[in-house]
């Protein structure tokens, strides 16, 4: 780590123009894959920065990347973009024009973040020992995920740690969490199809009924967390959709279910897939029906490397003051971040963003979902201080 001499001290007006750049992508959102004007709009902006080199690394994402003039550490920095399929309620002034999505995760800050930043550094350059890479990542929302098809095409090569930050509508404003090790879950699900014979329900005798084998399966799928997983392994297994017959009087051919797994180390994540199938076997074929079963693997858990925790640690504390860190705990919620850590050291970052005065804050994922956007700022500097310490002389 250099010994710091420069330390960048972001002024009111560039803050205002995070905080415009967050409130036009809240107001233009698009989903996974689809992010085309908002791929094009950072393009355009990214090329107005001096001493960038902007590349389309995928059809819907964008690298930025700034090349100090002299040699040493090369960093990265991550923020993702997509919105949801969700109609907003918040009645902000800026609310989405596009009918049927929504920042509701907090996405536009984290790219308006991520250019103020970027914009920010690219006045440094000649202060600048290594290189500093800047990840704007099209489709975290939606599987495979964007950050997958960003590493396949090259974009960490090189590249010596990255960092990624969340901002989180339920924790306090000025507070940034970490959680070393583990800090989202690995995030997989399965469909299931239940085929057996249908008939009329008054002669169940001469049917081999999709909805009773269903029924057995669903309650003997919550073994796998509390019989055949330890109590000290972190599972959850939820059955989240259900879909059978239509008439009343009708026992249905087949029955169709969906379900969430959520595990943190890949030993649980393996053990439960084994279960999973085992009970699903076996159920069906004790009631006489023939199961179809499609495993998708989801996101990787996401390890935040004890180093690069270490640098982001020290970074934040510096910036924003010793009392803006929080050790947190791990959470069932899955990140494709994990693509970037898998390959990379790095670091992945909870800021705060619920205002002390909302004393109902709204979760991810919901139609009423809000940011101070004080903690704008605060995702900003933490970016700013780890460039500083790493790479700034």
């Amino acid at each position: 780590m250099l010994t710091k001499q420069t330390e960048i001290e972001l002024s009111n007006e560039q803050v205002e123009e995070i905080v415009s750049w967050r409130r036009y992508l809240h107001q233009h959102p698009e989903l996974s894959f689809q992010e085309y004007k908002t791929s094009a709009f950072l393009y355009e902006t990214l090329c107005t920065f001096p001493n960038l080199e902007v590349t389309r690394p995928t059809e819907t994402s964008v690298l930025a990347v700034l090349k100090g003039a002299y040699s040493g550490k090369v960093i990265g920095f991550r923020a993702d973009m997509d919105a949801l399929p969700i109609q907003e309620e918040t009645g902000l002034p800026f609310a989405s024009e596009n009918e049927g999505v929504m920042h509701a995760c907090g996405h536009d800050g984290h790219t308006a973040i991520l250019l103020g930043v970027a914009k920010a550094l690219s006045a440094k350059q000649e202060k600048i020992h290594g290189e500093i890479r800047f990840f704007f990542q099209h489709a975290e929302e939606q599987l495979p995920g964007g950050a997958r098809e960003m590493v396949a095409a090259g974009v960490t090569e090189g590249v010596d740690y990255v960092f990624g930050l969340h901002l989180s509508s339920l924790t306090p404003v000025g507070q940034l969490t970490i959680t070393p090790g583990a800090a989202t879950s690995n995030s997989d699900m399965f469909h299931v199809t239940i085929k057996g014979k249908g008939g009329h329900s008054s002669q169940p005798e001469n049917t081999i009924d999709p909805v009773v084998t269903s029924a057995q399966i669903i309650t003997s799928l919550q073994t796998v967390v509390s019989r055949i997983t330890s109590p000290k392994d972190e599972l959850v297994v939820s059955v989240t959709t259900l879909q059978a017959g239509d008439a009343v009087n009708v026992i249905p051919e087949q029955v169709k279910m969906g379900a969430s797994v959520r595990s943190f180390s890949q030993d649980v994540r393996k053990r439960a897939v084994e279960a999973i199938e085992q009970i699903i076997k076996g159920v069906s074929e004790a009631n006489g029906c023939q199961y179809e079963l499609n495993y998708t693997y989801g996101y990787d858990s996401v390890m935040n490397d004890t180093k690069a925790t270490a640098i982001a640690v020290e970074a934040i504390r510096r910036k924003l003051g010793e009392g803006a860190y929080v050790e947190s705990e791990a959470i069932m919620g899955g990140e494709d971040f994990s693509a970037f850590s898998n390959v990379i050291p790095g670091c992945f970052v909870f800021v705060g963003a619920c205002s002390l005065e909302n004393q109902t804050p709204a979760p991810h994922h919901h139609p009423k979902f809000l940011i101070d956007e004080a903690a704008l700022a605060d995702g900003a500097n933490m970016f700013l201080a780890i460039a500083e310490d790493m790479v700034l002389e």
